[in-house]
């Protein structure tokens, strides 16, 4: 089924325009904000991420014809909502018999999931001023599409419901905007880079590994600990690996150079190293597990 995300499309981007000092400032954000994703991660960190999901996002934006960037964003915005919204109900939850209410609250969650999920798709799309935005009257033939009879009330009680939960704070970096910003500063730092095709496959792994992330973080931590059977513990610290976004970007442009074959990928990783301060060994850890798990290559990287 993934094949089938994998079609052409044009570039989103033209790279080469940031100023050194732009691109200083940008690096700096990013890392920010990277940093204080993990500082106050939640425990349901990935709740919301798994492959069935991850698809559905992505072959909706592929429908519909909007930049790859949009599903990305889409992902970002379905997890921090869903985890938020779930939180404030059980907090908020009546006293009574426990178990009546919670199957009560996820039968209504799972009748409404669809119409969320879309949601987040659709309030991704108006965030990017290059990517189409999905209207009320595209959004209701859609949903009738996928055999969902939903009126324009209820698209926008929708949307309002997820803008009111994450408090209208939706300016948060996924990881494909990571890509774009190392992209910008490899290019720059190197201009025989290739920044552009890169790009492109880039989009196509970092797709892949979304896709795969149980599976491809779950050989990357059994190699971490050096068990394939790791304790609640370890799996508990390893939280933050599945959810830095730097890390993954380098592992993706890691693994594209190694696809793309236009430069040594001993080169790009030392300039990586150089650009986030991520080890070498955590760079080409995740980039032979990725391989690995995206090509069925198993020769080292």
């Amino acid at each position: 089924m993934a094949v089938r995300l994998l079609g052409s499309w044009a570039p989103r981007l033209r790279f080469g325009g940031a100023s050194p000092g732009l691109l200083s400032d940008l690096l700096t954000h990013f890392n920010d904000s990277n940093r204080l994703t993990l500082d106050q991660l939640s425990a349901c960190c990935g709740a919301f991420r798994h492959s069935a999901l991850t698809e559905c996002v992505f072959l909706m934006t592929r429908a519909l014809r909007l930049d790859p960037l949009v599903g990305f964003s889409a992902l970002e915005i379905v997890e921090r909502f869903m985890v938020q919204h779930l939180q404030d109900l059980f907090t908020t939850s009546p006293r009574g018999p426990a178990g009546d209410y919670q199957d009560l609250l996820f039968e209504k969650l799972r009748d409404k999931f669809p119409l969320t999920v879309f949601s987040c798709v659709q309030i991704s799309s108006k965030l990017w001023l290059h990517s189409e935005m999905i209207d009320n009257n595209t959004a209701v033939q859609f949903l009738h599409s996928m055999g969902l009879t939903v009126s324009k009330k209820a698209l926008m009680a929708s949307e309002l419901e997820i803008l009111k939960g994450l408090h209208f704070n939706l300016n948060v970096p996924n990881p494909l905007s990571y890509v774009e910003v190392l992209l910008e500063v490899l290019g720059h730092n190197e201009s025989s880079t290739p920044v552009e095709p890169l790009y492109d496959v880039c989009v196509h792994v970092l797709q892949l590994a979304c896709l795969q992330r149980t599976s491809i973080y779950q050989s990357l931590l059994q190699i971490t600990v050096q068990s394939l059977s790791p304790t609640p513990e370890q799996r508990e610290k390893f939280l933050t690996v599945t959810a830095d976004c730097m890390l993954l970007a380098t592992g993706v442009i890691t693994v594209a150079t190694v696809v793309l074959k236009v430069r040594r990928w001993e080169q790009v990783v030392e300039e990586l190293v150089h650009i986030t301060g991520i080890s070498w060994r955590s760079i080409g850890d995740l980039s032979q597990v990725m391989l690995e798990h995206i090509t069925g290559n198993t020769s080292p990287v």
